[in-house]
C-alpha cells in the first residue's frame, strides 16, 4: 500500500486529492484533529485516531488539540475545573490506542494569546453570520437558538489550524462546512489552505451520532460484557441496512493486530452514494 491509498483509505472526502498528493511529496508536512476533553474515549474517536495513526505512518507529523476552550463554548457544556484532567486522561487513551510521538497541545495554552485573538477577530470580520451558523449545523447541538459562542466555535477552529502552523486537518464529516471557511478565508491572512481529510460519523447505539454526552457510545474502556449488553439493548431495526450495530462492524475504528501495520481487514471503501454538500 503506498502513502496515498494509506491516507485516504476509510475516507469519505479529501480536499483535494490532488494538493494531498502534493503534500505527500514534501518531505516535511503536518496534520492535525481535534477532540473536546471527554469523560470517555469511544469508537467515534477511533475513526479519526486510526486515521492520523495512518498519516503518521505515512510521515506526517502529527498534532492533537485537545480542545478545552471549545467544549467551554458549548452551550451544552458547562466549565469544569476537571477539564485538565479530563485532557490528560484522554492524552493517555490517544497513546494506548495507538498516537505515540505525536505532539499533543491544551487549548487553553494555543488560544489564550495575543496573536491568536487577533487572527479571530480578524476573521469573523469576514465571515457572516449565516456562514458561521450553517458550519455548526452538523456540530452543534440547541441550533434552533443559537449562542454568541457557538458563532465563535467554527471561527476558532480556522484559527487553530493557522496557529498550529499544519498543512491538513483530519475530522468527521460533520466538520467539512467549517474546513471549508478555512480553506476560504485563511489564504486572505497569508495562511495556506489546509488539505482536508473527512471520516465517516460513527452513529450511536440510538441511532443518532456517537458521543459521550449523550450515553449511547461503547467506551475503549468497557469491559467485553459491558459491550454485549450495550448492543443488545441498541437500537437495531432490521429495515435498515445501516443501522447502529450493523455499523459499528465495517466502520474503520478497530486497531489493526499488533506489528501488522500494512493490514487492510475491515476496510471501508467510499460509497458513490453519499452526498457529501
Amino acid at each position: 500500500m503506498d502513502a496515498f491509498e494509506r491516507v485516504t483509505r476509510n475516507t469519505v472526502e479529501v480536499v483535494t486529492e490532488d494538493e494531498l498528493r502534493a503534500l505527500l511529496a514534501k518531505p516535511t508536512k503536518k496534520v492535525y484533529a481535534g477532540y473536546e476533553p471527554s469523560g470517555e474515549i469511544h469508537l467515534g474517536h477511533l475513526v479519526t485516531v486510526n486515521k492520523l495513526v495512518d498519516l503518521q505512518a505515512a510521515g506526517f507529523e502529527v498534532t492533537v488539540l485537545l480542545a478545552d476552550l471549545h467544549a467551554f463554548l458549548k452551550p451544552e457544556r458547562n466549565a469544569s475545573r476537571k477539564s485538565g484532567k479530563l485532557a490528560d486522561y484522554n492524552r493517555r487513551c490517544f497513546e494506548g490506542l495507538g498516537l505515540k510521538n505525536v505532539r499533543y497541545v491544551l487549548g487553553s495554552d494555543l488560544q489564550l494569546n495575543r496573536d491568536y485573538e487577533l487572527l479571530v477577530h480578524q476573521l469573523s470580520q469576514q465571515i457572516t453570520l449565516a456562514r458561521a451558523t450553517r458550519s455548526m449545523d452538523e456540530v452543534g447541538r440547541q441550533m434552533d437558538h443559537p449562542t454568541v459562542s457557538q458563532m465563535v466555535y467554527p471561527i476558532m477552529q480556522m484559527a487553530d489550524i493557522a496557529m498550529l502552523g499544519v498543512d491538513a486537518a483530519v475530522g468527521g464529516i460533520d466538520q467539512r462546512k467549517i474546513h471549508m471557511l478555512a480553506r476560504e478565508h485563511l489564504p486572505n491572512f497569508n495562511y495556506p489552505s489546509p488539505v482536508c481529510i473527512h471520516t465517516p460519523i460513527l452513529n450511536g447505539l440510538d441511532g443518532k451520532k456517537m458521543s459521550s454526552s449523550q450515553g449511547n457510545y461503547i467506551s475503549v474502556a468497557d469491559s467485553e460484557d459491558e459491550i454485549r449488553k450495550k448492543c443488545q439493548k441498541a437500537f437495531c431495526p432490521p429495515e435498515i441496512a445501516e443501522n447502529p450495530v450493523l455499523q459499528i462492524f465495517p466502520a474503520p475504528h478497530l486497531p489493526p493486530p499488533a506489528g501488522d501495520h500494512d493490514q487492510e481487514a475491515g476496510e471501508v471503501r467510499r460509497r458513490p452514494d453519499v452526498c457529501l454538500v
